[in-house]
């Protein structure tokens, strides 16, 4: 008998919320963004209601927008390494750039947040290509699409490589021969490509999971394609539930001509939620965040969005996972606070119901919730 498909949901934590308002709609408390503990309660709600992951956005640059929308950002991958020890279940979802930063320092990053974690990390893969973001390095000139991606691709391959560079039983601890590591069993990766010559070992042991997740946030042809060969998770706008499954498969199509099991990689719809009692209060809520976003009040455009219930959500929930449009979604909240609790009350509570999502997390690792197997490192199979 073939396993059931599960429904997986993330949510984006970054910033206020997706509404460029969402930062003000706090009510009489005042607007604390970058308040750890303020983080931390959210990631808490999350857990509360089983969701694969929370996921941290980052860029080196402000927002274009002036006036009302929030402005500046902590580090994500920083973030999740505290949230790490202070959370349990949940998968912590940290971009990190590729154009301005070296693989060794992802692999590294990465890596540690899933030793902290106890195997609940995961890279999502970024790339520039705004000269915004290359002013602030000095070091070179905004590569076009076509370039950063390539690059990109090189640097999974690398970070990969280094991840696989430590065997799962490298690290020894023989009292008796005083020796902490089998060095037999470290691995140089001798990576020679267009943009990086990476020789390796990592100095970071094998994580939990062999290697985190890769997430791909797929908005371009060219995206698409990479997500398709690299990615364990691939992030994908569409409004349209046919539109939603074409896409998917074109990912899977991908994936199996990339010599990949279409079946290990998971594909995850956007979508932009603004929840009421009823769809009357909804409506209320988003036009008070377009009073409060000021001239940038409006919702990201080209995403899915759902302006009503939390029943009603778990409908269209439901709707599109059962006609294959996707695997699952990544939930971004207009308003962090008020759209979290009420997913996790109201909606996630029908999913159970229904029986299309968990009633508990099935193991330790972020590739248990997910249903993907743990790679063996490259090396040791070379053996």
């Amino acid at each position: 008998m073939s396993t059931p498909r599960t429904l997986h949901l993330g949510v984006d934590l970054t910033d206020g919320g997706a509404h460029a308002g969402g930062w003000r709609a706090q009510g009489p408390v005042a607007p604390r963004p970058f308040d750890a503990a303020r983080l931390a309660g959210l990631v808490a709600t999350a857990q509360q209601g089983l969701l694969d992951f929370v996921l941290f956005d980052d860029s080196f640059t402000l927002r274009p927008q002036r006036g009302a929308a929030l402005q500046g950002r902590l580090d994500a991958a920083l973030v999740s390494a505290r949230l790490a020890p202070r959370s349990a279940g949940i998968g912590l979802v940290a971009t990190v750039d590729t154009t301005h930063t070296e693989p060794f320092h992802v692999s590294k990053a990465i890596a540690t947040i899933d030793h902290v974690s106890t195997g609940r990390a995961a890279w999502q893969l970024g790339w520039s290509t705004d000269a915004a973001s290359a002013a602030v390095f000095g070091r070179r000139p905004a590569p076009d699409e076509v370039d950063a991606l390539r690059e990109a691709e090189e640097a999974v391959e690398v970070v990969e490589r280094l991840w696989d560079s430590w065997e799962d039983d490298a690290e020894i601890r023989d009292e008796a021969t005083h020796r902490f590591v089998d060095r037999d069993k470290l691995h140089y990766v001798d990576f020679e490509g267009v943009h990086f010559a990476v020789k390796g070992p990592s100095i970071t042991p094998r994580s939990p999971q062999g290697r985190p997740p890769v997430v791909v946030r797929a908005g371009s042809p060219l995206s698409l394609d990479l997500a398709g060969r690299r990615a364990d998770l691939v992030r994908v706008q569409a409004t349209q539930r046919d539109d939603a499954r074409a896409i998917r498969e074109e990912v899977r199509d991908i994936a199996r001509d990339a010599g990949r099991d279409p079946n290990a990689v998971r594909v995850l719809v956007d979508l932009v939620t603004v929840v009421g009692q009823d769809r009357r209060s909804a409506q209320e809520r988003l036009d008070l965040l377009e009073e409060l976003g000021g001239e940038q009040g409006r919702l990201p455009e080209g995403s899915l969005t759902h302006v009503g219930t939390a029943v009603d959500l778990a409908d269209l929930l439901e709707d599109w996972f059962d006609a294959g449009a996707a695997d699952g979604f990544t939930l971004r909240p207009a308003s962090l606070d008020t759209d979290l609790r009420a997913i996790v009350n109201g909606t996630v509570p029908v999913l159970q119901a229904d029986g299309v999502f968990r009633q508990a997390y099935p193991g330790t690792t972020l590739r248990d919730t997910l249903g993907l197997p743990r790679p063996a490192s490259r090396y040791a199979a070379a053996q």
